[in-house]
């Protein structure tokens, strides 16, 4: 059922019965100021007429026929308009308008009261009558006016006019509420075609004047974003899932051939020397080492690219970068490994994600950052400065050529005689872009070693519009300045 249908039945229902309230309160106000009125002109013909009933019955008492003639007379002379009754030990007089003498009077010996006679209604006054040898009961008659035929026709027009109004009230309602829902059955058709599957046509902000229809279209286009965002961040979860499995496939096949043909050795050679099953099991370790390496990193790539908005925070840098360095102390006693920063220093950031990149360039550090003797020297450098906070990692080893700058942090690019998995740069440039910063590479500050810098802005949570460094080749393409472009 339509919403305007639904007002009109509510309206054509209610009006009626409102003014049905309104009649049946307005006729007992008038039927209770016509009784006081009348109440009012029975009280003063009881007081004009008491002391005549009075005088009427003391004759009628003393056995004088005569003087009770005469006042009987001057009693029905002086009640005027109205009925009167005089009730006694043995006498009983009535003249006027009033009920047939059938009709049975109330029980009261005073007050008013309503009697009925046949079709008819009266309204009674009782007065008792009391002095020296005189004991009786005035009654003082006049017609209900409250039961008149005025007052029955005002009823009956109230009941018409209450059968009248349900129709009309009901087509003004419906003609009112068809042109007020009017902005709603627009805005129904605007949606009706809007397929989010198919189409990515959206609806135009458009104002009504209708608060409601423009709350309720303002729901649907917010619902219509986050089902457009829903939608993207399941597609990059998709293809990160094919680019997770293709990227393990490619990258596994070296290892796990060389595994094999290992243990084929083993297996085909029961009688190899103690040096050559070493050297085999050797490889074997380093190969399993290298495959649980890549699919750490991995994963580690595919959570960066999923994360969501919701797992940012304002995270303390300095408090990250003192809890790497003491776990990279812990791994690698050998190294010297000394950290300079301010406490406070903050960032919206993914403190996961942080701690990933700071592990992942102490790493880098320790694997490729050894001087000629063998010794690892890093100094790390937490610093806040406009609006942004800068990390950098020096090391003193051979560093990085100029040529090889730009290509470090693409998936896979390993050194000819490095055993890692390729992915640990990668993962600095991913959780530089995914916090809206940048990591560059240089010489270091004496001239030797490498010097990596990573620029995080302490605000903002918006997250970058492309994250796909698991998914093809897309890094490839990206320059040392990160974040990457938004599509």
């Amino acid at each position: 059922m339509r919403l305007s249908t639904r007002i009109a039945l509510a309206v054509g229902c209610t009006v009626p019965l409102l003014v049905l309230a309104c009649g049946w309160l307005l006729l007992n106000l008038v039927a209770r100021d016509l009784h006081r009125t009348e109440d009012q002109h029975l009280r003063q013909r009881a007081v004009a007429v008491a002391p005549e009933a009075r005088a009427l019955l003391r004759a009628t008492a003393n056995g004088r026929p005569k003087a009770a003639d005469t006042r009987e007379r001057k009693l029905f002379s002086a009640a005027l308009d109205v009925g009167v009754r005089v009730v006694g030990p043995g006498a009983d007089f009535t003249g006027g308008p009033q009920p047939g003498p059938t009709v049975a009077l109330p029980g009261v010996s005073t007050g008013f009261a309503t009697v009925r006679d046949g079709a008819r209604s009266w309204r009674a006054l009782a007065r008792p009558l009391k002095g020296p040898s005189v004991s009786g009961t005035l009654w003082v008659f006049s017609p209900d006016t409250a039961d008149r035929t005025q007052l029955r026709l005002v009823r009956r027009r109230v009941i018409l006019t209450a059968v009248l109004a349900a129709p009309l009230a009901g087509l003004l309602a419906w003609g009112l509420a068809t042109g007020a829902s009017a902005p709603l059955r627009r805005l129904t058709r605007r949606t009706a075609g809007l397929d989010p599957r198919t189409t990515t046509a959206r609806l135009p902000e458009e104002r009504t004047g209708v608060r409601e229809v423009d709350e309720l279209a303002a729901t649907l286009r917010t619902v219509l974003a986050r089902y457009d965002e829903q939608a993207a961040r399941t597609a990059e979860a998709l293809d990160t899932a094919r680019s997770f499995s293709s990227a393990a496939a490619h990258e596994l096949r070296t290892p796990l051939t060389s595994m094999g043909t290992n243990l084929d050795i083993l297996t085909d050679h029961s009688g190899l020397p103690d040096a050559d099953r070493t050297e085999v099991l050797a490889d074997l370790r380093r190969e399993h080492a290298r495959l649980q390496g890549l699919l750490v990193m991995l994963r580690e790539l595919g959570r960066g690219d999923l994360v969501e908005a919701e797992a940012f925070r304002d995270v303390d840098l300095s408090e990250v970068a003192d809890a790497a360095v003491a776990e990279t102390c812990r791994r690698a006693p050998d190294a010297d490994i000394a950290l300079d920063t301010a406490p406070g220093l903050t960032v919206h950031g993914w403190e996961p994600g942080l701690r990933l990149l700071l592990d992942n360039l102490l790493g880098n550090a320790l694997a490729h950052g050894r001087d000629t003797a063998g010794r690892a020297r890093v100094r790390v450098g937490v610093h806040g400065g406009a609006g942004h906070v800068r990390v950098t990692v020096d090391d003193h080893g051979p560093g990085v050529p100029p040529a090889a700058r730009a290509r470090i942090f693409e998936r896979f690019q390993r050194g000819p005689d490095s055993a890692g998995s390729g992915l640990g740069l990668t993962l600095v440039a991913q959780q530089a872009a995914l916090h809206r910063g940048s990591v560059t590479v240089r010489e270091g500050p004496d001239g030797t070693g490498a010097r990596f810098e990573v620029r995080l802005p302490s605000g903002g949570d918006v997250l970058p519009g492309r994250r796909d460094w698991l998914i093809g080749t897309a890094g490839a393409n990206r320059s040392q300045s990160f974040p990457k472009d938004p599509s």
